[in-house]
């Protein structure tokens, strides 16, 4: 019978974190994750810091994930969907084999996980689980391979072979062994190892956690209150390094390169048209703003101006519940609706004088309007028969937009700049 454990969050236990959150995640993996119970240590850690995990594992002792790739429950708890993460983790000494032995025994694995849990979990992410090298070394490995004879040796190869998984996967890493690392050259004094020199002790699987709560809610592990059973201020100096580590560095990480990022290009034709052209990466979904109060959700839309100005124009792009943003402003100017063939009725602007002046007397009179670059109207007026000139002195410097129409149809849309002193 699968056992989930809810840990709820009170929020008038947290109000100074404006913005909780709840996270879903599955844990396959073997010893290195139910020793000391992991999963339950990282949501009692995400507890205190206001955030709230649901989790599931799936951990039999010296498992791999060769192992998993065919275990029942393993492909039955990631096919459930609806996680956020799955956490795979790899027996402790694998990894650091020589490559062609870990091409053959973990590479496919993981890469055959990581498509079923894409597969079932579209809107969720694998997370590599980098463990850690033996405290001494692997001396079972030692005479077959000399690089694992030391904890730098080993743990160095763990290091390189999880980024490798990481890469070639698009996953996320969580670098439990990169704090362990920073743990050891900083705080000596910290036992992050059992007796056997392998597994974790408290104080290891703690750092773990804050690994991982860094990693997965992409929070500052300095928020956490939880010490577990440490003394306070060795959980002080654990979060600490969790933060150097990772949460200061997630894109070292991979954390959010694979979040939705929202860009696009475009073109201005016959004036009003705006050609758009999407560029975003890792979304799924876009709506387009105008700022004319139109939308679109096409991917590359068109969309056509009825009057001149500057529009913001926002693309919003989405992929399940996160999404980016980018927004330009864009000057639409040029002849809007003006009629294909040239009409002999022309307007220029003379700086000196401060007036608008027409080529030649109208045939009729006309109505005109002017107003700035956002919309805003400065001015409104006829222009007779007996008129060719329109008076600007009151307007202020700065580019404007005059239209002169008649009483059914606009005639010209011209743009100028009033640079003139009064």
């Amino acid at each position: 019978m699968k056992h989930l454990f809810f840990i709820l969050s009170y929020t008038c236990c947290f109000t100074i974190y404006a913005q909780s959150q709840s996270k879903r995640i599955l844990f396959l993996g073997n010893s290195y994750t139910y020793v000391n119970n992991l999963p339950e240590t990282l949501a009692n850690a995400a507890l205190s810091a206001g955030d709230t995990l649901l989790f599931d594992s799936n951990t039999p002792g010296g498992y791999t994930l060769e192992g998993h790739s065919t275990n029942p429950t393993s492909l039955s708890k990631i096919s459930e969907g609806g996680w956020d993460y799955v956490v795979l983790q790899e027996q402790s000494q694998r990894p650091a084999m020589p490559i062609g032995q870990v091409e053959i025994e973990v590479f496919p694995y993981a890469r055959f996980l990581d498509s079923v849990i894409n597969n079932h979990n579209p809107c969720g992410e694998t997370i590599f689980y980098m463990t850690w090298g033996r405290k001494n070394g692997d001396a079972s490995n030692c005479t077959m391979w000399p690089p694992v004879c030391t904890y730098l040796g080993m743990d160095s190869l763990l290091n390189l072979r999880y980024r490798m998984m990481a890469d070639s996967n698009h996953a996320i890493l969580s670098p439990v062994g990169a704090v362990w690392r920073y743990i050891r050259q900083n705080y000596p004094a910290i036992e992050l190892y059992q007796s056997d020199e392998s597994h974790p002790s408290v104080a290891g699987t703690y750092a773990a956690a804050c690994s991982f709560y860094a990693a997965i809610f992409r929070n500052d592990p300095l928020k956490i209150t939880y010490n577990s059973t440490l003394p306070a201020s060795e959980a002080a100096e654990i979060r600490n390094a969790a933060r150097l580590v990772v949460y200061n560095n997630l894109n070292i990480w991979h954390i959010g390169e694979y979040d939705p990022r929202s860009s696009f290009n475009y073109s201005i034709t016959s004036g009003n048209q705006l050609n758009c052209t999407n560029i975003s990466t890792n979304a799924t979904e876009f709506l387009w703003d105008f700022g004319d109060g139109n939308f679109s959700s096409a991917i590359n839309p068109i969309h056509i101006y009825s009057l001149p100005g500057v529009y913001t124009v926002k693309l919003i792009a989405t992929h399940c519940e996160m999404s980016d943003s980018t927004s330009r402003a864009i000057d639409i100017f040029v002849n809007i609706n003006q009629p294909k063939e040239p009409l002999p009725l022309r307007l220029f602007y003379h700086p000196i004088i401060s007036k608008l002046v027409l080529n030649q007397f109208p045939s009729e009179s006309l109505n005109y309007r002017i107003a700035d670059i956002s919309g805003r109207i400065h001015m409104v007026g006829r222009i007779k028969v007996s008129e060719k000139q329109i008076d600007i002195q009151k307007l202020s410097p700065g580019m404007y937009i005059i239209e002169i129409s008649t009483a059914t149809k606009l005639i010209i849309s011209y743009k100028f700049i009033n640079d003139s002193q009064h």
